[in-house]
C-alpha cells in the first residue's frame, strides 16, 4: 500500500511539472518572440493632456497629430525638436499596489482567487510601446519629422495563470488557445503640409497630409498557437504547437490625412485618419519558426518512459507585407487664453497592436498662469487601454522648451497604475 502511495505522489509531482514544462515552452515562444518590440508617443505635451491633442497640436506636433493644423496661423510655429522619448508598458489586470501587496508573500487560496479574478476572461494582456524622435523641423505650412517606433501586444490565456497559481487537478483541461502576440519596430521620415480651403471672417477650413517613408527593423507574429493538456485520475495527455512568422527588415510607406475647422479665434475642431494608407514589405531573412509537442496518456506504470515527442523547425519564407493600424481621431479644443482645454474621440478601424475598435475618450487642460512653467492634466478611458490620469509640466525659457509627462491609473496615485508611462521632449521655438 505504501508503494502505491509513493507512486501516486511521484505521479502527481511529475504530472504537474510535465504540464508546466510543456505549456511554458509554448509560453516562452509567445513572450520571447514579442517583448523585444513596443510603440508610444514622444510628445510630452500630448501625453500630459491625456492624448487629447488633435486640435491643439502645433508645429512639429501638428505634423504627427493633425497636419491640417499647419494651415492655421495660430498653429504654425517655426521650431526645431531636438529629441523626444516616450515609453508605455501596461497590463489589463494588476496595479503597482497589487504587486507590492503580493510580491514575496505566501499566497493563500483566497489570495490566489483574488488574483485570478482580476484577470478578464479573455486573458492577461501585456502591451509595450516606445517611441524616440530625433530632429524635427516646422516652418509655416510645412514640417519634417523623424521617429523610431516599436510596439507589441501579448495576450496570455487565463488557464496558464491558473495553472501557475494552483497547479492542475484531476479531470481538468488546461488550454492556451486564445493567446497571441504581434510586434514590430520601424523608423519613419515624414513630410507634412497643410492648406487652407475656405475662409470667412475668423473661420478657416483646411486639409493636410503627412507622407511617411518607413524602414522596418523587425517583425514577429505568432500566426498559430494552440495547446491543450487534459488530466485524468490515472494519467494525462496533451498536444500543442506554436508557429511564428518573423523578418529582420523591410521598407514601406504610410499616409495620414487630416482636416480642421477654426470656428473662431478661440476654438477649433479637427479630424485625422492616421495610417489611412500603409504597407510594409518585409523581405530580409524572413523565416517561419515552429514548435510542436505531443504526448499520449501518461500513467503511473509508464511515467518513467519517454512519453513526450516534440519537434521544432526553421524554414525560410518569401516576402510578405503588413499594414499599420488605422485610427480616426476627432478633437475639439479651446486654443486661446491662459487656460487651454481639449476633448478627443479615438476610434480604430481594426483591432491590432496600437489600435482598438472600441472608442476611447480623453480630455486635457493646460494652465499657463505661471508663464514659463505650464501645468497640464489629462484623463482617458475606453478602447483597449486602461483608464488613466496624466499630468505634466515643462520649462519654457525664451526659445528653449523642455516638457515632461507621466501617466498613472484611475487616480493620481502611482500605485493605481497598471504599468509605467512617461514622455520627455525638448527643442527650440522661434
Amino acid at each position: 500500500m505504501e508503494k502505491n502511495n509513493s507512486k501516486t505522489i511521484a505521479f502527481e509531482t511529475a504530472n504537474r511539472k510535465t504540464i508546466l514544462i510543456a505549456l511554458l515552452v509554448l509560453l516562452s515562444l509567445l513572450v520571447l518572440h514579442s517583448t523585444t518590440y513596443a510603440q508610444g508617443n514622444a510628445s510630452a505635451r500630448a501625453i500630459a493632456l491625456g492624448a487629447a491633442y488633435t486640435s491643439l497640436a502645433t508645429g512639429v506636433d501638428a505634423a504627427r497629430f493633425n497636419p491640417a493644423n499647419l494651415a492655421f496661423k495660430t498653429h504654425q510655429r517655426t521650431s526645431i525638436e531636438f529629441a523626444g522619448v516616450g515609453a508605455n508598458i501596461n497590463n489589463n489586470s494588476f496595479t503597482l499596489d497589487d504587486y507590492n501587496l503580493y510580491n514575496g508573500t505566501f499566497l493563500s487560496a483566497e489570495d490566489k482567487e483574488i488574483i485570478l479574478n482580476k484577470v478578464p476572461n479573455e486573458g492577461l494582456k501585456l502591451s509595450l510601446e516606445a517611441e524616440a524622435s530625433a530632429i524635427g523641423l516646422s516652418f509655416g505650412s510645412f514640417a519634417f519629422t523623424t521617429s523610431g517606433i516599436a510596439i507589441a501586444d501579448v495576450n496570455l490565456n487565463k488557464d496558464i495563470l491558473d495553472l501557475i497559481l494552483n497547479g492542475n487537478t484531476y479531470a481538468d483541461t488546461i488550454n492556451i488557445t486564445g493567446s497571441y502576440s504581434e510586434g514590430y519596430a520601424y523608423a519613419t521620415a515624414g513630410i507634412s503640409f497643410g492648406k487652407a480651403l475656405y475662409s470667412s471672417g475668423s473661420r478657416l477650413l483646411s486639409i493636410g497630409a503627412t507622407y511617411k517613408y518607413i524602414k522596418g527593423f523587425g517583425y514577429e507574429k505568432v500566426v498559430d498557437l494552440e495547446g491543450m493538456v487534459a488530466t485524468f485520475a490515472t494519467g494525462f495527455e496533451g498536444t500543442g504547437r506554436a508557429i511564428v512568422q518573423k523578418s529582420e527588415g523591410g521598407t514601406g510607406y504610410a499616409v495620414d490625412f487630416g482636416t480642421a475647422l477654426q470656428i473662431s479665434k478661440d476654438y477649433t475642431v479637427g479630424a485625422t485618419i492616421k495610417n489611412f494608407f500603409s504597407s510594409i514589405n518585409w523581405e530580409d531573412n524572413n523565416e517561419e519558426v515552429g514548435y510542436l509537442f505531443n504526448f499520449d496518456t501518461m500513467t503511473v506504470d509508464n511515467m518513467g518512459n519517454d512519453y513526450i515527442t516534440s519537434d521544432d523547425y526553421t524554414i525560410p519564407i518569401g516576402t510578405f507585407s503588413s499594414s499599420l493600424p488605422s485610427t480616426l481621431n476627432i478633437g475639439f479644443a479651446k486654443i486661446s487664453g491662459k487656460t487651454l482645454w481639449a476633448l478627443e474621440w479615438e476610434q480604430g478601424f481594426s483591432s491590432k497592436p496600437g489600435a482598438s475598435t472600441e472608442p476611447r475618450l480623453s480630455t486635457g487642460v493646460e494652465f499657463n498662469q505661471l508663464g514659463f512653467i505650464p501645468v497640464r492634466f489629462g484623463f482617458g478611458t475606453g478602447g483597449d487601454k486602461n483608464t488613466s490620469m496624466s499630468f505634466g509640466t515643462g520649462l519654457h525659457l525664451s526659445a528653449f522648451h523642455m516638457d515632461m509627462a507621466v501617466v498613472t491609473g484611475n487616480s493620481f496615485s502611482g500605485g493605481s497604475s497598471k504599468g509605467a508611462n512617461f514622455a520627455f521632449t525638448t527643442g527650440l521655438y522661434f
